[in-house]
This record gives C-alpha cells, structure tokens and sequence, in this order.
C-alpha cells in the first residue's frame, strides 16, 4: 500500500536570471593540460600542467596550476591508499606495450598516447578531488597546490580554522 502524498516531487522553484548565472554555491573544477616532454633518451619525461579552479573552503587558495608527471600521480594515490578511507581509483596504465621494435619508451612519448594518459589522470584527480574524505587530506592539497611535492610531510587532515 503506496500513499500517493509520500512519493510526490518538490515543486521546482523559479530561478530568477541573477540566480541562474551566479557563481555556482560550490565548485571544484580541475584541468589536467598542456603536456610537455622534457629530457633526452632515456631520461625523457612528460609532465602535465594541473589547474585548479574552487570555492570550497577546504581549500587555501582558488585558482591555481602547477605542474605534474605521471610518478606524481601515482604517489598521491599510494598516499591515499596509506592515510584515507576512500576507495581510490585506478591510474590509466603506466604504459601501452606497443609492438615497435627498436623501441625502448613503449610509446610512450607519442601525442595519442600522451592525449589517452592527459583525459585518464584528469579523470582520475577530479573523482579524487570530488571526494569529500579526501578532501581533507594533506597529500591531495599539497598535490594540487605546492609547486613542489614534500615527499616526507606528515601525513594527516587538512584543519579549516
């Protein structure tokens, strides 16, 4: 036995136009671009400019970039998986086993597959970063804010006050 009254929606308020385009209450935008190789042989490396755009006040700071390779991303999520309680996501593969001969870099520094890592560790961050739980760890607003990591920081939650 249903009762009709439980089961009704919430009649949608009007927005007014000052409502509609108005800063959103909270927003967390975060941009993984602009990819550059560095180095030479075998001490070549990528790295990806992270943009981070926020009112939330959890965070420090609103906007800010700095910059991240790939190793970067995968200690933040050992970190993660030490210090939080979220499940964290997987990071894209560490590379495609492309069948090249001659090849020692697996492909690695090919724009397709440079464009492939870019969309998954922006995916990646931005379901971390959504998180409520891991919004309060150092290790994410240290990986998102300091032009440097502090690999030997202490570990523990980001204080609002």
């Amino acid at each position: 036995m249903t009762d009709d009254r439980m089961t009704q929606r919430l009649a949608p308020k009007d927005q007014t136009l000052q409502e509609a385009y108005d800063v959103p209450a909270n927003f967390l935008e975060i941009d993984v671009c602009n990819p550059e190789t560095h180095g030479i042989a075998n001490k070549r490396y990528t790295d990806y400019e992270v943009r981070l755009k926020t009112n939330l006040p959890i965070f420090r700071v609103q906007e800010c970039s700095v910059r991240r390779r790939y190793s970067d991303f995968e200690w933040l999520r050992s970190e993660l998986e030490k210090e939080s309680k979220i499940i964290v996501p997987a990071l894209p593969g560490k590379a495609i086993k492309r069948l090249l001969p001659f090849r020692g870099d697996d492909g690695i520094f090919e724009e397709d597959f440079i464009e492939d890592r870019r969309q998954g560790i922006e995916g990646f961050i931005n379901k971390i970063a959504g998180h409520p739980l891991a919004q309060n760890e150092k290790c994410l607003h240290m990986f998102l804010t300091e032009p440097m990591i502090d690999k030997n920081y202490v570990p523990g939650k980001v204080r609002t006050h």
